[in-house]
């Protein structure tokens, strides 16, 4: 049966959303309805908010959710009512992306993530009205007491693990020690550097220290404060824009003919044209952030190809997350991968505040906690 809930409504670019009760339909085929505990907020969150990537509005955002599962729709294996699940992005399973299992390249990326809909076009939220809200924003639109997600993007997860720091793992942590382990393969013994030390940053520094092994980690931000606490996660060097070019800044660690690995996790385009520069022979240049659609990627062809050098794009760290969650659970469970201490609880009353305190850089990852409710 359809099921009220409780949900933060975007309805205007540039605004917080609104708290509204909704009516979520059942799951269909191959779906399952989660009671979520909590929910992480992303960057991404507020690049569909403004209207950066087109997400039709009014639409319930959220993409790192966690809870437990209350309903299963038609044909679902693999979960039962009562499991705890982590909440990633949508793939469609069928592509060559999702077979070679690489779904964070699948072939329908844009559609199923930032669509707002599921495949068939159908929607699973209306508001007071009857009218149409915008749901399935990467499989999830988790903002909300409860969702209905494709069982492909749910991650079942030990039930003893606390829930309530879990969601942001569905995505910006997964993102950062990813582009580490999976998408670059960073070598024991190698010189890395991360630009930009917010929650993505932070997760590729712990992972680039605590389990590539990388022997030289430099964290690099604009935020005094955010590079100190970097040491506390692994980082060996800190610099800021005091400290020159990402060249001289190579050179301070170290490294003086660059870096092996650079990570830019901040989507500013001129900042990557430079920290190429800084690549040591065979280095790669990963692009994490959220790039304004039209900026350019520039780089001395020469440079590049005397070099063996590469600029890769990576989307979601290149991660399947049924397979790299788990990973990472297993590592936090370890004592090397605490992105834990990156985390600051909200109430979902409270989720105003929450954005604010991301996007201002007050807080590494606020996480919104919902009141448990009946499954």
């Amino acid at each position: 049966m359809p099921r009220q809930v409780l949900a933060a409504v975007q309805r205007a670019p540039h605004s917080p959303p609104g708290m509204e009760t909704l009516t979520l339909g059942d799951p269909g085929a191959g779906e399952v309805m989660v009671a979520m505990r909590a929910v992480g907020i992303c960057h991404t969150d507020m690049v569909m908010r403004d209207q950066l990537v087109p997400v039709p509005q009014p639409v319930v955002l959220g993409h790192e959710g966690a809870g437990i599962v209350a309903a299963l729709g038609e044909g679902v294996t693999g979960l039962a009512v009562g499991d705890h699940v982590v909440l990633s992005f949508a793939s469609c399973g069928q592509c060559g992306s999702c077979d070679d299992h690489a779904p964070a390249y699948c072939h329908s990326w844009f559609p199923l993530n930032f669509g707002g809909m599921r495949a068939d076009g159908s929607t699973a939220l209306t508001d007071a009205k009857g009218e149409t809200v915008h749901s399935h924003v990467f499989g999830q639109s988790a903002f909300a007491t409860h969702a209905v997600v494709p069982v492909r993007n749910a991650i079942k997860v030990d039930a003893d693990l606390p829930l309530d720091i879990l969601g942001p793992l569905g995505c910006g942590i997964q993102t950062g020690a990813g582009a580490v382990l999976k998408a670059l393969q960073v070598r024991k013994g190698s010189r890395v550097a991360v630009i930009g030390a917010g929650a993505v940053g932070m997760s590729a520094i712990m992972a680039a220290a605590n389990i590539a092994g990388a022997a030289v980690v430099a964290a690099i931000d604009i935020n005094a404060e955010r590079v100190a606490l970097s040491r506390r996660f692994g980082a060996t060097h800190g610099f800021g824009p005091a400290d020159g070019s990402y060249v001289e800044m190579a050179q301070k660690a170290g490294c003086p003919v660059g870096f092996d690995y650079i990570i830019d996790t901040t989507g500013i385009a001129q900042l990557c044209n430079l920290a190429a520069l800084a690549l040591a022979p065979r280095g790669e240049l990963a692009l994490v952030g959220a790039y304004v659609p039209g900026t350019e990627i520039a780089a001395d062809s020469t440079f590049l190809m005397s070099g063996g050098r590469v600029i890769r794009g990576v989307v979601e760290g290149s991660a399947d997350p049924a397979q790299f969650i788990p990973e990472l659970i297993d590592h936090y469970r370890q004592g090397r991968f605490p992105f834990d201490q990156l985390i600051q609880m909200f109430e979902f009353n409270d989720i105003a505040d929450a954005i604010a305190a991301g996007e201002t850089g007050k807080v590494i990852k606020p996480v919104i906690r919902m009141q448990a409710s009946p499954a």
